[in-house]
């Protein structure tokens, strides 16, 4: 297989650490040290999809999971949609119900990760939280019995609205619990200075950094932000089966023979315990890339649209109750969908 035989060291980042489990977010367990491992062999590398999640012709985003990368192949992921960038027309606070870009929707059974690279992230939803966030930040939801959430309008008129929205699978045991969320700004999300580069460490971990998103499922997500000619060396923990990277600015070479681009997804062949590593080197114009590494969990669900479920039965009640107005089932007592109503 290309690219098996060759090796490398890991010297600008001497670990690389086992990504986090759990729903509290932290502390995946003790570091593994790389002296050296083979590169991953390169399974494929794939364009997007031009989609449109919310139906409006005018609101599209370039989809790599699923279809690109297809849902068994993808877990523990089971979207990501990146939207923009795009102009914004204006700035909504929030005390107004207008100006949300995808207006409010429900959820159930996953795990929400809403990145914003460039603009302001805006967001509502039926815990009663209405907040605002600076890029690069994010919000994370951990949906369990449900949600509904309204996203956008937050970017001043003239400034440029950039980000992912990424789906990932919540264990079946999990599904029923209570929602939970967070917001964190540009100053929590730490990170790990390369030479000629910086990686901000969204959630798993890694040369000791901690994300600060919070996920039941294993996984470990990376921005990684190259200047041009800049190398990133990397290795799948060992907590972990399956890795993908995501370009979304610029261009580079992985492993020095294959190309990668903005809008192109990467994924490798993980099987090798032997040879575990990627290089990647940033081309003329520097490069920036999403990591969605991750421990498949191979557990069978039921998902339509925006709920995820057990088997075809929750999949029915989840319909059922929103439907009937009775979802979710745990909910802030006041009309959370008016802003006037928030109590002050």
């Amino acid at each position: 297989l290309p690219g098996q035989q060759d090796r490398i060291g890991y010297h600008r980042m001497a670990a690389a650490s086992d990504a986090t489990s759990g729903s509290g977010g932290g502390g995946g367990g003790p570091e593994l040290t790389y002296g050296e491992t083979g590169l991953m062999a390169i399974r494929y590398v794939k364009s997007t999809n031009t989609a449109h999640p919310t139906g409006n012709p005018d609101f599209a985003v370039e989809q790599s999971m699923p279809g690109v990368v297809p849902e068994k192949e993808c877990d523990p992921f089971l979207m990501c949609d990146e939207f923009g960038p795009m102009p914004s027309t204006g700035a909504y606070g929030n005390d107004t119900d207008e100006g949300f870009d995808v207006p409010w929707h429900p959820h159930h059974g996953m795990e929400i990760l809403s990145y914003i690279v460039e603009g302001v992230g805006r967001h509502a939803d039926s815990m009663g939280n209405r907040e605002c966030y600076q890029s690069p930040g994010f919000q994370w939801m951990s949906v369990g019995s449900g949600i509904e959430h309204a996203e956008g309008g937050g970017t001043p008129a003239g400034e440029s609205t950039h980000g992912f929205q990424i789906w990932l699978r919540m264990p079946v045991a999990n599904m029923d619990d209570d929602p939970r969320y967070g917001t964190v700004e540009p100053s929590a999300i730490p990170t790990v200075t390369l030479e000629g580069g910086i990686v901000r460490v969204i959630a798993g971990s890694l040369a000791g950094v901690e994300g600060p998103a919070q996920f039941a499922v294993t996984v470990q997500i990376l921005d990684v932000e190259l200047e041009p000619g800049a190398e990133f060396t990397y290795a799948c923990p060992s907590s972990c089966d399956n890795v993908m990277f995501y370009g979304f600015k610029g261009s580079g070479m992985i492993n020095d023979e294959t190309a990668i681009g903005a809008q192109r997804i990467a994924r490798f062949n993980t099987s090798d315990k032997t040879a575990q590593g990627a290089k990647v080197t940033a081309g003329d114009g520097g490069f920036r890339m999403m990591v969605f590494t991750g421990k498949m969990t191979k557990e069978k669900y039921v998902w339509h649209g925006p709920f995820v479920c057990a088997n075809r039965a929750s999949l029915m009640e989840c319909f059922q109750q929103h439907q009937t107005g009775r979802f979710p089932p745990v909910r802030v007592k006041w009309d959370y969908k008016d802003a006037s109503k928030t109590p002050k």
